[in-house]
C-alpha cells in the first residue's frame, strides 16, 4: 500500500527551516496587503496578493518535497560476490594477533573485525560465509543482507580442544569450490571474490590439497593472516566457552613431544603459497595493517536487480506537478509586471 510523506531533499534541519520562511514571508505578504489597503497606500491588487501568496506556500511545500512511499521486495545490488571463509580451528583461539592497533586479541577476534571491514569495504554486494575446522560449512549462503554476515562474524567460535583435530588448510576446499561453483552458475557475469581468513598453521601430517582449483571460478582473491610470527600458547576451548574465557583460564593446549604447553605460530608462508594458488594477494592484518582500503581492484561496476523475502520502502519525490503551478503563477506575475512597467512609462 503506498502512503504519502514529506522527505526534504536538503534534510529536515535546513529544508524545515527554509520552508518556515517561506510561509513566514507569506503572512508577512497578507498582513503587509491588509495593512496597505486600510490605508489606501498601495495600488496592489487582491489578486496579485494570492498569487504571490501562492508562490511562497508552493516554494515552502516544495522545499518540504512531498513523496510517495512504496513497499517493495526489489533491489538493486551490485555484481559483486564476496566469498568470506573463516579459520575456526583452536590455534584461533591463541591471542597474540593486532588490527589496527597495539592491543593483543585474538585471532578470531582479529578475524571477526576483518569480516566487519569487508562488508563495509563492499557495499550492496552480496556475500556468502563459511567457515573451517575440521571440515568447511556454509554458513550464510549468497545473501546481500550484510547485517547478516556481521551477526555471523560476532557470533564466530573456535572449535572446542575435545573435537579439535588440528589444522587442515586444505578443509574447505570442497566447500569453497560448491559455493563458488553455483554462485558462478547463478550469475556468470558477477565478479566473485574471495577472502581466506586463517593463520596458515599447518598441523595435519597429510599434504595439504592446492587451492588452485578455484581459479575458474574467481575473478580475485585474498588471503588475510591473523596472528604473529612469534605465537602463543593454545588456551583450551570447553564446550560452550569462548577464547576470552577460554584465555583468562590459564588452561594450554600441551605439545605431546616435549609436555610443555604448545605454541601456535601464524605461517606467512603457506599465506602466500594459497594466494598465489589462486592468483590473489597475502593481506597480513596487525598493528599497522587492517583491511579497511583492501578493496579487490576487480570488483564489478556493474548492478543487477534481485527479489529480496524482506520488504523495503522505496521514497519517490513527487514535485513535478507543484513545479508547474509554480512556473505558472512565476509567468503571471512576469506578465503583471510588464503591464504594469508599460502603464508607468
Amino acid at each position: 500500500m503506498n502512503g504519502f510523506t514529506f522527505s526534504p531533499a536538503l534534510g529536515w534541519p535546513v529544508g524545515g527551516a527554509l520552508a518556515a520562511i517561506a510561509l513566514v514571508l507569506a503572512v508577512v505578504e497578507i498582513v503587509l496587503f491588509v495593512r496597505r489597503r486600510r490605508k489606501a497606500s498601495s495600488d496592489e491588487t487582491i489578486g496579485a496578493t494570492i498569487r504571490r501568496t501562492l508562490m511562497l506556500v508552493i516554494a515552502a511545500i516544495m522545499l518540504l518535497t512531498p513523496s510517495v512511499v512504496t513497499p517493495t521486495t526489489s533491489r538493486a545490488i551490485n555484481a559483486t560476490d564476496v566469498i568470506v571463509a573463516v579459520d575456526t580451528t583452536g590455534s584461533m583461539a591463541v591471542e597474540d594477533a593486532t588490527y589496527g592497533s597495539t592491543e593483543a586479541i585474538t585471532r578470531i577476534d582479529a578475524a571477526r573485525k576483518a569480516v566487519h571491514d569487508i562488508t563495509s569495504a563492499y557495499p550492496n554486494a552480496s556475500f556468502a560465509a563459511l567457515r573451517f575446522g575440521a571440515s568447511g560449512t556454509l554458513d550464510v549462503p549468497l545473501t546481500p543482507d550484510t547485517p547478516a554476515i556481521n551477526n555471523w562474524a560476532d557470533t564466530l567460535a573456535v572449535e572446542a580442544t575435545s573435537v579439535s583435530a588440528g589444522s587442515s588448510l586444505d578443509a574447505p576446499i570442497d566447500q569453497l569450490l560448491l559455493t563458488a561453483k553455483s554462485i558462478r552458475e547463478a550469475h556468470p557475469d558477477d565478479a566473485i571474490v574471495l577472502y581466506l581468513i586463517t593463520d596458515g598453521e599447518q598441523t595435519s601430517n597429510v599434504t595439504r590439497r592446492t587451492f588452485s582449483s578455484l581459479r575458474q571460478y574467481l575473478n580475485d582473491g585474498f588471503t588475510v593472516g591473523v596472528g604473529s610470527t612469534k605465537g602463543g600458547k593454545i588456551p583450551v576451548i570447553a564446550d560452550g566457552v569462548s577464547a576470552t574465557d577460554a584465555n583468562a583460564a590459564d588452561q594450554w593446549v600441551t605439545d605431546p613431544d616435549t609436555g610443555e604447553a604448545g605454541i601456535s605460530k601464524m605461517d606467512e608462508q603457506n599465506l602466500k603459497d594459497i594466494a598465489d594458488e589462486i592468483s590473489g594477494t597475502y593481506v597480513p592484518v596487525n598493528a599497522s595493517s587492517a583491511l579497511a582500503d583492501q578493496v579487490s581492484a576487480k570488483a564489478s561496476k556493474q548492478w543487477r536487480t534481485t527479489v529480496t523475502t524482506k520488504k523495503r520502502t522505496r521514497t519517490t519525490a513527487v514535485v513535478w506537478p507543484l513545479a508547474i503551478a509554480l512556473a505558472v503563477l512565476l509567468a503571471w506575475e512576469f506578465g503583471a509586471w510588464i503591464a504594469t512597467s508599460r502603464r508607468l512609462l
